[in-house]
């Protein structure tokens, strides 16, 4: 495939804990399609930002660095096509986010329905820390500082997104075109739902299937999942729609049209839960099975790891410099 250079790839993920389907249909699956079509793609160990919200526990931060990395090379990131990095190695992020932040209200960042949501779920209120409620601003600088214009992300980051642009705009409103809009990349299942049916998969929630369960935990979660609380006997007529096994099978099922059959019998009643679950099984242990045994090998020499981490902020930090460069010039704060 011909490689393209107009557009620059940026992805990544906080470091709190272990990733898991939902990660892998809301972006990873996308990160490694656009490795191999656009020549400067990066991936970002975002440290600083899991801190938002972690900063008691930073521990927890720090070993989830090398985990996060694992989980992604265990999937498919390739570090030849991508570049891994960690946000807290390049300071020229932490400098753009100080002057993103004059370009940005108090209201506006409380109105971003992203950040309104997970303050929700974490309980915060009125005594949410300011990084956590800045962290849009943050995200701006992540993706500007590399330059980057094309963000594969899950349908909860278009608010965030948003507020990019608008700092995109107000920045070279005030100082010149010196950035490019970003554009979001949505995969074709951008939300995953949760084993539970109500919210979608999350691991603070604990209602998703990890890239580390064992077959057996598949298993179970999988027979645990929300289909029709009216579908109680094969006979009856059940619904698809909030239908969690077939929300999961139309997005790991390749034989689609097999789900369609599956669907229409399920309607019209004579197709049981199990007969769906089972399938559902089988597909999810051939998918996880390997990705977890690949991972399992990478973890057992963390030092080659660690110095592809090392290896690749160094490279962004290069870019990310001159970047700086050109907003100091812009910003006239260039003073030597």
């Amino acid at each position: 495939m011909e490689t393209k250079t107009e557009k620059i790839v940026l992805t990544g993920d906080r470091p709190t804990g272990k990733l898991h389907l939902g990660h892998y249909v809301g972006s990873i699956q996308n990160r490694i399609k656009l490795q191999d079509q656009y020549d400067q793609c990066f991936y970002m160990v975002a440290d600083l930002q899991a801190l938002t919200d972690n900063a008691d526990n930073p521990e927890k931060v720090r070993t989830n660095v090398l985990e996060v990395a694992l989980d992604n090379l265990a999937l498919g990131l390739d570090p030849q096509k991508t570049t891994f990095f960690i946000q807290s190695q390049i300071p020229e992020i932490a400098e753009l986010t100080v002057i993103f932040l004059n370009l940005v209200t108090l209201a506006r960042l409380k109105r971003n329905p992203t950040v309104k949501d997970e303050m929700k779920q974490k309980g915060y209120g009125e005594n949410v820390p300011v990084g956590f409620l800045a962290y849009p601003v943050s995200q701006a600088a992540d993706i500007l500082s590399c330059r980057s214009n094309l963000i594969p992300v899950g349908d909860d980051q278009l608010p965030v997104l948003e507020q990019v642009n608008e700092i995109v705009d107000k920045f070279n409103s005030n100082y010149g075109a010196v950035f490019s809009r970003v554009e979001p990349l949505l995969s074709q299942t951008p939300r995953l739902m949760g084993l539970d049916g109500k919210a979608k998969a999350s691991k603070s929630l604990n209602n998703a299937i990890f890239f580390d369960d064992s077959d057996e935990v598949i298993k179970e979660k999988v027979m645990s999942m929300f289909t029709d609380t009216a579908h109680i006997h094969t006979s009856d007529p059940g619904k698809i729609v909030g239908n969690v096994v077939f929300n999961y099978l139309d997005t790991f099922d390749p034989d689609q049209l097999a789900v369609k059959k599956l669907k229409e019998e399920y309607q019209i009643g004579g197709l049981g839960d199990v007969v769906l679950k089972k399938r559902l099984i089988e597909l999810l242990v051939n998918f996880i099975g390997p990705v977890r045994a690949k991972r399992r090998s990478l973890a057992q020499d963390p030092s080659v790891v660690i110095s592809m981490l090392k290896e690749g902020t160094e490279k962004t930090r290069i870019i990310t410099r001159e970047t700086m460069k050109v907003v100091r010039e812009a910003v006239k704060i260039k003073y030597f």
